[in-house]
């Protein structure tokens, strides 16, 4: 009677653990799918002649759709390409892609062009922790247009502030190199850093 309790005992645990472990492995799935859906895109980062390297980041068009469209349609454009991280302060952010800073003079970098299309702000409750992907504006919450920043460390005094559409996955070292790099005026890099960003298939 004993024994017989015993392997009824075993058996439970064992069919408990299979549909335990089965279960998991559909949430993981699940999860690392949902993950995959989101587009992604690399950044390709220069200064001077020497290649800095490669930043993966993905969007987030669940929390801020409108940013997300504007951000592909940019990329798709090639509009990134050639522009500059003109806005560079290490343990807070780095900040580029206005396009003033492809061939125009170093002091109208981050001014930005008032003929570019804006897109209304599209604010979450997704904390500005390290490697968020952020929209710059002006005074006017409403007023993103191209420029972005990728926090180099946490900045929760910008949570609810700016539109968080997205995360770097790959190249933290990059982004710590960027924001290493030393800075005059403005937080201007003293030589230029370049970027070209892609879509990742």
């Amino acid at each position: 009677m004993k024994i017989s309790i015993f392997i009824t005992t075993i058996l439970t645990v064992f069919l408990g653990l299979q549909t335990s472990n089965a279960m998991d492995g559909i949430t993981k799935k699940e999860c690392f799918m949902s993950q995959n859906e989101r587009p992604k895109y690399k950044i390709t980062v220069t200064q001077g002649k020497k290649e800095l390297g490669v930043m993966e980041i993905e969007l987030f068009p669940d929390i801020a759709p409108k940013h997300c469209e504007n951000f592909d349609s940019l990329v798709t454009s090639g509009f990134y390409d050639g522009t500059a991280f003109h806005r560079v302060i290490p343990g807070f952010m780095i900040q580029g892609g206005d396009p003033n800073s492809k061939s125009k003079p170093s002091n109208t970098w981050g001014y930005g062009d008032p003929s570019q299309k804006r897109v209304p702000a599209e604010f979450s409750k997704t904390p500005h922790a390290r490697g968020i992907l952020s929209a710059a504006r002006s005074q006017d919450i409403n007023s993103a247009a191209s420029q972005f920043f990728i926090c180099h460390a946490d900045a929760p005094h910008l949570d609810g502030q700016y539109t968080v559409y997205g995360q770097l996955v790959k190249g933290f070292e990059v982004l710590d190199a960027i924001a290493e790099t030393p800075c005059g005026e403005r937080n201007l890099p003293m030589e230029k850093i370049e970027m070209k960003i892609a879509k990742v298939d």
